[in-house]
């Protein structure tokens, strides 16, 4: 039983990676995005990049991120990177 767990967890996990960014121009005219989102990729960048203040860490941006953009998963995010 914990052998199909663990296949299942690895499939998942090779799904999640394969459909990690989407381009559909029918999806914000073709920008890449979060795949099952609208969230542009280059959103996270710009996040990670400026954050409100320079004491912000990468980690807080990146929490800051995931709480504006709710509808991408820590997992996407950070499989991104």
């Amino acid at each position: 039983m914990a052998d199909n767990a663990v296949l299942e967890y690895q499939t998942a996990r090779c799904d999640m990676e394969s459909q990690l960014i989407q381009t559909s121009p029918e999806i914000l005219s073709g920008i890449p995005v979060f795949y099952g989102t609208r969230v542009p990729i280059q959103t996270l960048i710009d996040y990670l990049e400026a954050g409100e203040s320079a004491s912000h860490t990468l980690r807080e941006r990146l929490d800051e991120f995931l709480e504006d953009f709710p509808t991408v998963s820590r997992v996407q995010a950070t499989t991104f990177f």
